[in-house]
């Protein structure tokens, strides 16, 4: 496991944050359903670089009055279904 998962883990078990929660996405009337967890560990497979960019927004998003945890996930909730569709899509 890499030190920024380790980071990040620790980082959201210290602020109480269950990384099993779900949030739900709507997409062209399909559900998709996407843990914390799975989130979290699929950023956790990018470069070094893009796993320290996480665990900083993270941080930072627990510190944001309008942010908050919930909607960083459901942030890269999104940016991680926009990228898997747009390898989808035939041209």
């Amino acid at each position: 496991m890499s030190r920024a998962k380790k980071e990040c883990i620790s980082f959201l078990e210290k602020h109480n944050v269950n990384l099993d929660s779900e949030i739900d996405f709507e997409v062209n009337g399909k559900l998709h359903t996407l843990s914390f967890r799975y989130i979290l560990d699929t950023f956790m497979m990018a470069s070094d670089e893009s796993q320290q960019l996480f665990l900083t927004a993270l941080k930072k998003s627990l510190k944001s009055k309008g942010m908050g945890v919930e909607r960083f996930f459901e942030g890269m909730g999104q940016l991680l279904l926009m990228t898997h569709l747009s390898k989808n899509i035939e041209i």
